[in-house]
C-alpha cells in the first residue's frame, strides 16, 4: 500500500493541521514526519480551537493511529502539556499515539543554546522560535543526541549529563546575557520525561513496513513550509529540517517508491512568520487588511505573520520540488472584499525577467511582476458547492491551476472541518 504526503509550500502557517484532520477519516495511520515544537497545527470543530505543536493531527479521530516519526525533535515539556491538553477528550493515547524511538530530545540547555546563539547575532538574527530545535538536530548531525530510545537505557541520565555539561560550556563561550535556574529546568524536564515513558515507543520503520505490507493506508504529515527547507528554502533564514517531501523518506523510512500522491497546501495569498527575504510582502492597507481578516498570529509564538500577494514563482518551484500531484488553496475567505487581488508571475531579478526561483531573493536582488485580478465581495464563508463561488474566484483558481500545471483539489473557505469544499 503506497505513502500520502501532506506538506505546505510556503513559508508554513498554511493550514497542515486543518485539512489532515479533514482527510483522517481516509486512513488508517498519520504519520509526522520532521520537526519539533516550533510548528502550531491549528484544528477547528464543534465550536473548539486546538493547537498541536508536535501530537499529529490525526490524534481526534478514535480509529486512527498517530505517529511521531524519527525526524521528528521531541521537547518533553511541551509534548506533557499536549498531552494534558487532550486529557478532556477521552482519547486511548497509549493505542493511538506511537513515538518512534530514533526521535531525537530537546534538553533545556538546548533551548538556552538557541537563545544564547540568537541573542549573539544582534540584527543578523534568523527569527528563531527559541524552542531548541537548531541545536538538536546539530546535535543530531554530529552524533551527540539523546533519543527516545535512551530512556529505555538506565544509563541515560548520566549521557544526559555529559550532553547538558557540554552545553553550558558553548552558553558561557557566547558570552550573552541568558538568565536561566538550570535546577527548575531540570526539574520540569524530568518530570516530562517521565510522563512520556508511560507512552508506546516503536521502531517506526519496520512498523511503517509492516502497515504497508497488510494494506493499511498512511498519511505522511509534514511541519513549516517548503520554502523553510534547511536545503531547498531561503537560507539562512529556514528550518533545521527537510520540509520537503523528500523528508519523509527519511523522517520515517519510507522508501520512495512508495510514495503515491503528494498533497501541497497553499494559502490564497502569501505569508511569513520572523526574519527572511519576503518579495511580494505588503506594507500598506491591504496587507494590514489581509493579517486582520486571516487572523494572522503564529500558533505557536503568537508573532504577527507578514502578509503579501500569492508568489506563483515560489509555488511554482515548491510544487516541482515536492512533486505535487493535488494543491489545496487555504484561506480564500480572507480574499473577500479586495476591489483587485495581484498574483507575482515572475521577477526582475537584477534586471532580467526570470521565471524561476533563483538562488537569492533579496530586495536588493528581486522585484515582483504583478498580475491584476478582479477580486469578489460575497462572504463565501458558507459556501459548500466550488461551482456556486463567485466567478472572480474560479477564474483565480483557473490562473492558478494553469500556471503551476496542478489542479487544486479542495478550497477552504473557513477555519472549522465543515467550512470545506471538495472539488
Amino acid at each position: 500500500m503506497a505513502v500520502d504526503l501532506l506538506l505546505g509550500l510556503q513559508w508554513g502557517d498554511e493550514g497542515k493541521g486543518k485539512i489532515v484532520d479533514y482527510l483522517t477519516k481516509d486512513y488508517n495511520i498519520i504519520a509526522r514526519f520532521q520537526g519539533g515544537p516550533n510548528a502550531g497545527h491549528t484544528l477547528e470543530f464543534d465550536g473548539i480551537k486546538h493547537v498541536l505543536h508536535t501530537i499529529p493531527s490525526g490524534i481526534f479521530h478514535k480509529e486512527a493511529i498517530n505517529v511521531v516519526g524519527n525526524g521528528v525533535v521531541i521537547d518533553p515539556v511541551i509534548f506533557q502539556k499536549e498531552l494534558t491538553a487532550l486529557s478532556k477528550f477521552n482519547i486511548d493515547i497509549k493505542k493511538s499515539l506511537l513515538i518512534s524511538r530514533k526521535a531525537h530530545i530537546i534538553l533545556p540547555t538546548h533551548r538556552l543554546l538557541d537563545a544564547a546563539s540568537e541573542t549573539s547575532k544582534g540584527k543578523a538574527k534568523i527569527g528563531s522560535t527559541l524552542k531548541g530545535i537548531g541545536p538538536t538536530y546539530m546535535d543530531k548531525t554530529g552524533r551527540n543526541g539523546i533519543r527516545i530510545g535512551d530512556l529505555e537505557l538506565d544509563s541515560w541520565k548520566d549521557k544526559y549529563r555529559q550532553l547538558a555539561n557540554k552545553h553550558q560550556d558553548l552558553i558561557e563561550f557566547y558570552n550573552v546575557d541568558v538568565q536561566y535556574n538550570l535546577k527548575e529546568l531540570e526539574h520540569e524536564f524530568f518530570e516530562a520525561v517521565e510522563a512520556i515513558k508511560s507512552l508506546t515507543f516503536i521502531d517506526s520503520e519496520d512498523y511503517l513496513h509492516n502497515a504497508q505490507t497488510n494494506n493499511q493506508t498512511i498519511l505522511a504529515e509534514g511541519a513549516q513550509g517548503s520554502l523553510l527547507d534547511i536545503d531547498f528554502g531561503t537560507y539562512p533564514f529556514v528550518t533545521s529540517s527537510n520540509t520537503t517531501a523528500a523528508g519523509a523518506c527519511t523522517g520515517l523510512g519510507i522508501a520512495p517508491n512508495k510514495i503515491k500522491d503528494v498533497y501541497g497546501i497553499f494559502k490564497a495569498y502569501t505569508t511569513r512568520v520572523g526574519s527572511g527575504p519576503f518579495p511580494t510582502e505588503l506594507f500598506d492597507a491591504d496587507g494590514a487588511k489581509m493579517a486582520k481578516v486571516g487572523n494572522e498570529f503564529g500558533a505557536t509564538t503568537g508573532r504577527p505573520r507578514r502578509c503579501g500577494w500569492l508568489d506563483l514563482v515560489a509555488l511554482k518551484y515548491a510544487v516541482q520540488v515536492n512533486g505535487v500531484t493535488e494543491l489545496i488553496m487555504m484561506k480564500a475567505d480572507v480574499l473577500s472584499g479586495f476591489k483587485t487581488l495581484k498574483v507575482c508571475t515572475a521577477y526582475n531579478y537584477k534586471g532580467k525577467e526570470i521565471s524561476h526561483f533563483p538562488f537569492n531573493i533579496e530586495p536588493e536582488n528581486v522585484t515582483p511582476i504583478y498580475k491584476s485580478f478582479k477580486g469578489w465581495q460575497e462572504d463565501i464563508s458558507s459556501g459548500d458547492n466550488f461551482e456556486k463561488l463567485p466567478q472572480t474566484l474560479k477564474d483565480y483558481v483557473a490562473f492558478i491551476e494553469e500556471s503551476v500545471g496542478v489542479k487544486i483539489s479542495i478550497v477552504s473557505v473557513g477555519p472549522d472541518r465543515t467550512e470545506t469544499i471538495l472539488r
